[in-house]
């Protein structure tokens, strides 16, 4: 691989990290998806039973995907990322976005290996026209099966088979996959917008951003805000220098890191201007107690909650819920 000499990287990085970096811009500001006009398959929302599943451990595995999420530990600064061990505080947030955002059909995967599973939503997503689940569809749990990312990492959300994968232990980038599956089921062409997702990823990207920094600021959670700005602004720096850098290949390697370190300066820019006496982590401080069945675990919160209600919560959204039968050939 070509490497632009150092007298052009620096340049591109000094410019990138300088603009972003004179006041804390908020790029990402906090705007909530809309929970309205959802789309889902009925098929997909009965077989979802256990909307949450953990991976059992594997030391050897696990510890195999630590070694390779390193590179990804350093570029966004964070231990947690890829640590294929999802800790409590950070399932806990994922249960109660899922229930207060009334997602019964999507299916979040904790560091877990489940491929012939995936495969078997694929059919049952009927919001995605069939050409699409099976040529995308098909290649997307394929690549998921022959690139594990029990080793590889890689947190991401598949919409051909609603499906959220994390690896990290990170709350605010499981509520940013989860923003994705928000977006997707409110979509009425939910297959053409995936190819779009694929292609041009900067929007997508955009929206679930925004949205997991508006659940966290509505929920007053000053701890979590400042660690999305420190996450997700790099996050989202790879995105943007990486689609700047398709316009111009000879500087892409220092626009895609200029990008990055912007992103970190401009996280910690804005988390100066959070309240200095950030407010506890609501979710660290919430009490629960686990059960385990085999390879997954239900999560019982302290509102004594056995089970969850996750249709029923809102009437009026599930009223403007439209169940997809069978989406149109390039729906």
């Amino acid at each position: 691989m070509f490497l632009p000499r150092l007298s052009t990287c620096c340049p591109a990085v000094c410019l990138i990290a300088s603009v972003c970096a004179m006041g804390g811009c908020q790029v990402l500001k906090p705007v909530p998806i809309p929970q309205a006009g959802y789309n889902i398959a009925p098929e997909l929302m009965a077989a979802n039973e256990k909307p949450v599943e953990i991976g059992q451990p594997q030391p050897i595995i696990d510890a195999i995907g630590w070694v390779w999420g390193i590179p990804d530990k350093i570029l966004f600064w964070d231990r947690r990322v890829s640590r294929h061990k999802i800790s409590e505080p950070t399932l806990l947030t994922v249960v109660e976005y899922v229930e207060e955002n009334n997602l019964p059909h999507v299916k979040v995967r904790a560091n877990q290996y489940a491929p012939l599973e995936d495969l078997k939503r694929l059919p049952k997503n009927k919001t995605v026209g069939w050409p699409y689940r099976y040529t995308l569809g098909v290649l997307s749990v394929a690549g998921e099966a022959i690139l594990p990312g029990r080793i590889v990492g890689g947190d991401h959300f598949n919409p051909f088979t609603q499906t959220v994968h994390l690896y990290s232990d990170v709350p605010a980038i499981a509520l940013h996959e989860l923003g994705h599956a928000k977006d997707f089921t409110r979509r009425k062409w939910q297959g053409t917008y995936g190819l779009a997702y694929l292609v041009l990823p900067l929007w997508h990207e955009t929206l679930a951003s925004q949205d997991a920094l508006a659940y966290l600021q509505a929920h007053g959670d000053n701890a979590g805000l400042a660690e999305a700005n420190r996450i997700l602004y790099p996050a989202y720096g790879t995105y943007v220098g990486g689609a700047i850098g398709d316009f111009v290949p000879d500087y892409a390697i220092p626009l895609y890191y200029g990008a990055v370190i912007a992103g970190h300066i401009n996280g910690r820019m804005l988390n100066r201007k959070l309240p200095k006496s950030a407010s506890q982590n609501a979710h660290v401080s919430a009490q629960s107690e686990w059960t385990e069945n085999g390879s997954m675990i239900q999560l019982v919160s302290a509102i004594n909650r056995t089970e969850f209600d996750w249709v029923s919560q809102d009437n009026a959204l599930i009223a403007d819920t439209q169940l997809i039968e069978d989406a149109p050939l390039f729906h």
